[in-house]
């Protein structure tokens, strides 16, 4: 009885502690994971030493996808639902742009009015949400902010001189942007009641362009003159002192958190929001960049650092989509039944990654989406998923191109141009009947799968198993389930070797394989 008692004591302290964690959010526009030294050996890297050490003690996650420009991914973040779903599919520039539907149950209604412990909430820098005028002013705060501050538009004409925007009245000021996101953070953090904790989003406008001189004091400005001709001669070394600013910036902050002892009950998510634009992007088609849905345009640098985080300095391959921060964040704060919280008949996207950051297994995710609409449509436009290693996309004018991401980085060679293997096509129909799902709408080519010389049958090893399972010719299941003696499911993915099921009790579990050419379940049973 006392073990019991000590234990169920232990349980609701650490349940407590976990409700009180603070989250910060912090969102860079417009940059790819090449230009961080943590996600990238090979690549001109920016001088960013904060951002380094927050990742030395995060989990960094290299397979993240946003959307391909920067509005559809905020409001995906807000919702936690995909663009189809928020109607935001393109950069809101104007009145007339499809904007965010007020009525949404956003992240930050979510924790400030539905979480059993609520929280302080501010949202300081870019909103980009809405557009500037003037009854949409009061939207972020009606929204569920306590605090809004900062850029209500998009890019900024001038880093020196722009309009902002704080709870519904707009000024003009001439404090440097990145300095100024940062000086209006620690402000409200001084103002926040303290017996509540606090979830924060912070959204830079660097490095984005305009690209310019920040203050010396921020970066290293030697052999930066500023002029029209050497920033469009130089866009990158622009680019980099942007991104170094920002950094600098990032470390004011992280040195505020330590000074008022709030870093150690402090997660902190790092991320962008999507890919470089084409002036400073690190590849050789500088065509599939910012604004496009190939892999460059959508994959941003990630990473989970903080109190919540197990076995910190690791690197996940998981698949995330960037709507995942919304049940994520809601859990980091100790908000475990959120989906309680969400209107009737509103489909939410999101998955949380909890379960990578707490090292206790995967979120399960076999795709991962974006997508991109405007009005009028441009080439441009269309949908895009990608499981582990390839990656299909659809554009609205019908036409489809499929690479494989792990022996083709850069996308280089369309699978469906030329003679494709059984594992391509095995691929290929997986993730195009996994977007007709989604959308509920479209039709795959008629790529016929060739005869295998194998038989249906798989190895299955070592069967009885204790933690790993491993399964001969893996590369022709589109889907593989283990689930217990109740049919309850236990794991679901392509790529079962990377588990580890030590976790699981002894007993008798089922295994089910599905090809393009049948399903096979097999007995498994665990030592």
């Amino acid at each position: 009885m006392k073990s019991f008692i000590y234990y169920l004591t232990f349980q609701i302290l650490s349940h407590f502690i976990f409700s009180q964690q603070n989250t910060i959010l912090i969102i860079a526009d417009d940059v790819s994971p090449d230009y961080f030294g943590a996600f990238s050996n090979t690549t001109d890297t920016a001088n960013v030493p904060n951002i380094t050490g927050l990742a030395q003690r995060s989990v960094r996650f290299s397979k993240v996808w946003a959307s391909p420009v920067c509005s559809p991914t905020r409001a995906g973040i807000f919702s936690g639902r995909y663009s189809f779903r928020t109607g935001v599919g393109q950069v809101i520039t104007a009145g007339t742009s499809p904007q965010l539907d007020t009525a949404e149950m956003s992240i930050a209604k979510l924790l400030k009015w539905h979480a059993p412990k609520k929280y302080n909430t501010a949202c300081v820098g870019k909103w980009h949400l809405h557009n500037n005028q003037l009854n949409k002013r009061p939207f972020p705060n009606n929204m569920g902010y306590d605090l809004y501050s900062g850029n209500f538009n998009g890019a900024l004409s001038n880093y020196y001189n722009w309009i902002r925007v704080k709870n519904g009245i707009q000024d003009t000021l001439t404090t440097y942007a990145t300095t100024q996101t940062i000086d209006d953070a620690i402000a409200w953090l001084d103002t926040v009641n303290t017996v509540k904790p606090f979830f924060l989003w912070i959204a830079f406008n660097a490095p984005h362009t305009p690209y310019h001189i920040p203050p010396a004091n921020l970066c290293n400005t030697v052999g930066l003159t500023g002029t029209p001709q050497h920033i469009t001669a130089n866009p990158k070394l622009y680019f980099k002192a942007a991104l170094e600013a920002m950094d600098t910036e990032i470390g004011r902050l992280f040195q505020y958190l330590t000074a008022n002892n709030k870093m150690d009950s402090t997660n902190i998510i790092f991320m962008g929001d999507n890919g470089n634009d084409g002036k400073v992007a690190q590849i050789t088609n500088t065509l599939n960049v910012k604004g496009t849905i190939y892999d460059y345009g959508v994959r941003v640098p990630f990473m989970v650092a903080g109190p919540a985080v197990v076995n910190p300095n690791r690197t996940s391959n998981e698949l995330v989509n960037t709507p995942d921060l919304f049940a994520s964040i809601a859990e980091l704060c100790g908000f475990m039944n959120w989906i309680n919280a969400i209107p009737t008949n509103t489909i939410v996207d999101s998955r949380s990654f909890l379960p990578i950051i707490k090292n206790q297994g995967s979120n399960n995710r076999t795709w991962i989406f974006s997508e991109k609409f405007t009005a009028p449509t441009v080439p441009t436009d269309g949908k895009t998923i990608r499981n582990q290693d390839y990656h299909l996309l659809r554009f609205n004018n019908g036409t489809e191109e499929l690479y494989n991401q792990t022996l083709d980085t850069q996308e280089n060679n369309n699978l469906l141009l030329g003679t494709m293997t059984a594992t391509d096509i095995y691929n290929y129909h997986f993730l195009c009947d996994s977007l007709n799902a989604l959308i509920g709408s479209g039709t795959c080519q008629p790529i016929s799968v060739p005869e295998r010389t194998q038989p249906l049958g798989f190895h299955i090893y070592p069967n009885p198993f204790t933690h790993k399972i491993f399964i001969e010719n893996q590369m022709y299941a589109i889907r593989i389930q283990l689930k217990n003696i109740l049919g309850e499911l236990i794991w679901e993915g392509e790529n079962i070797e990377q588990e580890n099921f030590s976790f699981l009790s002894e007993g008798v579990y089922f295994l089910l394989i599905e090809t393009l050419k049948g399903k096979q379940n097999l007995k498994m049973i665990k030592n």
